[in-house]
């Protein structure tokens, strides 16, 4: 069933072939149109003061340029009127967590079924939020639980000094050229490292750069591994 005025979306994400097989499932109904797509959130930006602003973008997490978490930081900041649906086979509660402070409608996996990803779309553009069938019942329960979840989301959400150290984490730089280039004394790094250790349940700095690329906080490809300990 067809509609004179179809929601508009956009697809963010560095995989051409998903983005065309969305594409192509999106606008079979007639409800939805793709008025955008392209490959990173810097491409989205550069291009947003020419184009037709969508209702709803779906975002991929991990993507090179810019990521997911940069491009939902901007939309948050900048057009704060766009839904966001978070599309990606990252479904970690640090993740979603984090993702969840810059007002994001909802989260699906990409090997969601067609109808689902269809019924986000129209979830989110109604103001409410969409979570995936999918999903970890922990997590619902945070959402649905106030007393209890503040606790937890406080254990599992990052701070931006934690984001930018898990970061960090993948390069070439020792803790002491990480302690220079967030502007902290080695000691506070080691205090940080030990209790990322702690929360993220690893020993190793190998560990915490593999909890980094698993959730999507580094682009696997653009992580360079790791000469120093």
């Amino acid at each position: 069933m067809s509609t004179t005025n179809p929601t508009k979306v956009a697809i963010i994400d560095d995989h051409v072939l998903v983005r065309h097989a969305l594409i192509s499932m999106i606008e079979s109904s007639g409800d939805f149109k793709v008025v955008y797509h392209c490959s990173n959130g810097q491409d989205f930006i550069d291009d947003v003061k020419r184009m037709t602003r969508p209702d709803v973008i779906l975002l991929d997490i991990s993507m090179p340029v810019m990521s997911g978490y940069d491009t939902a930081q901007w939309l948050y900041e900048n057009q704060p009127e766009i839904a966001i649906i978070i599309l990606s086979g990252h479904d970690s509660e640090h993740n979603q967590l984090r993702l969840l402070k810059y007002g994001i409608r909802g989260f699906v996996r990409k090997d969601a079924p067609p109808e689902e990803i269809k019924a986000a779309i129209q979830t989110a553009t109604q103001t409410d939020f969409y979570y995936s069938n999918s999903a970890t019942s922990r997590f619902v329960n945070l959402l649905r639980n106030p007393d209890g979840g503040q606790q937890e989301l406080q254990k599992k959400l990052l701070s931006d000094t934690e984001f930018a150290f898990m970061k960090l984490i993948c390069t070439e730089l020792t803790y002491k050229g990480i302690a220079k280039e967030m502007g902290l004394n080695p000691r506070s790094i080691d205090t940080l490292r030990d209790h990322l250790f702690m929360k993220m349940d690893v020993q190793s700095r190998i560990g915490l750069a593999m909890v980094s690329v698993r959730n999507g906080i580094v682009n696997f490809f653009d992580a360079q591994f790791l000469r120093y300990s």
